[in-house]
């Protein structure tokens, strides 16, 4: 379960699985169309589908993986959906304390829930928190991510549906950008405008930008898949 093609981590990390759709860029959901392929096959966990499935036999993998990894958690879910309880999250974040040498990586697109538990949440060093921003809709999220106590600050403007606006401003303070189109069929188009103003605010604020590519299974390598110094993939 730890092996993935997400190419901005080493390995994927789901003590927690499910999640429900709460904005345009969940329309096409990779994670739901997953969970409902396994659902079907024995021993897979997914019995339940995309409901909220807590997996305690999975807590303390990380442990376990002695080599320093990016791991990017709850790929297949939301660790702050409204239905996951406080003391889950608590025990989780004591997981990512003691796997010290490894660096965790968790998106929400449940900002305000995030910000919410926040002051109840140790934030390690090696504690990477994110926020999905499709668009300009969203970018309230921003707000919420800066405000909360992580130490490291990312976003994920994947998959990217429209232009972002006062991107100088919204991006100060950010440590890392990602930035990709929409995959899988259908796929929603991404313009090069929405990328170009992206990096380059990124490159004018000194902040890493990791591009995928513009969607439809289309992958991008080069210069524009940066990485924070001090989280270098390994």
């Amino acid at each position: 379960m730890a092996k993935t093609k997400i190419d901005w981590c080493d390995k994927v990390w789901n003590p927690i699985h499910g999640c429900m759709k709460i904005s345009e860029g969940c329309r096409f959901c990779y994670a739901e169309k997953m969970a409902r392929r396994l659902q079907g096959i024995p021993l897979s966990g997914y019995n339940a589908g995309f409901n909220i499935t807590y997996r305690p036999e999975r807590y303390k993998l990380p442990l376990k993986w002695k080599k320093p990894s990016l791991i990017f958690v709850d790929s297949m879910g939301d660790l702050f959906h409204r239905l996951i309880a406080l003391s889950a999250i608590i025990e989780i974040f004591d997981i990512m304390r003691i796997a010290y040498w490894h660096t965790f990586l968790i998106l929400t697109k449940r900002s305000n829930l995030m910000l919410e538990k926040s002051p109840h949440l140790n934030w390690e060093d090696n504690i990477w928190m994110g926020v999905s921003v499709e668009n300009k809709e969203y970018i309230g999220r921003i707000n919420d991510l800066k405000r909360s106590g992580a130490k490291h600050k990312f976003i994920s403007f994947e998959p990217m549906l429209g232009p972002i606006p006062n991107l100088i401003e919204n991006l100060n303070g950010i440590n890392w950008v990602i930035l990709g189109g929409e995959n899988g069929q259908p796929s929603r188009p991404c313009y090069s405008p929405w990328y170009e103003n992206v990096r380059d605010a990124c490159d004018k604020l000194n902040i890493p930008f990791f591009f995928k590519g513009f969607g439809g299974g289309h992958k991008y390598v080069g210069k524009w898949q940066q990485f924070p110094e001090e989280m270098k993939k390994q």
